[in-house]
């Protein structure tokens, strides 16, 4: 998922509301997410959370991707945080199966 290999991907388990958490060893602050998933294994619903070290999450952002193979590119409002979360809702999978090939979190460390 990190390495831009495309022989790579992580795979979620079945069922409804998957996530991926990342905890960043500096503090960032965060302006776009790109991500890829597998056509048929994509989520319509995204939900990014975040928060600095010490506070609880908090939402930053709802994204709908498209049930596609392509990079998919969303800007964020920029917001300053050490940990994100981000919840794969919404299945376009019957089983509920997530699958991404790349996901990409840019912005700068602060």
């Amino acid at each position: 998922m990190f390495d831009a290999n495309e022989e790579t991907c992580w795979n979620s388990d079945q069922g409804s509301c998957q996530w991926v958490t990342l905890d960043f060893p500096h503090t960032v602050r965060v302006s776009q997410l790109h991500i890829q998933f597998q056509g048929g294994f994509s989520s319509r619903l995204c939900t990014l959370e975040g928060c600095r070290t010490g506070e609880e999450l908090v939402k930053i952002s709802d994204l709908y991707p498209e049930d596609i193979n392509a990079m998919q590119r969303f800007q964020l409002e920029e917001t300053a945080l050490d940990t994100l979360k981000i919840t794969f809702e919404n299945s376009t999978d019957f089983f509920g199966r997530i699958v991404v090939y790349h996901l990409q979190v840019l912005g700068e460390r602060l």
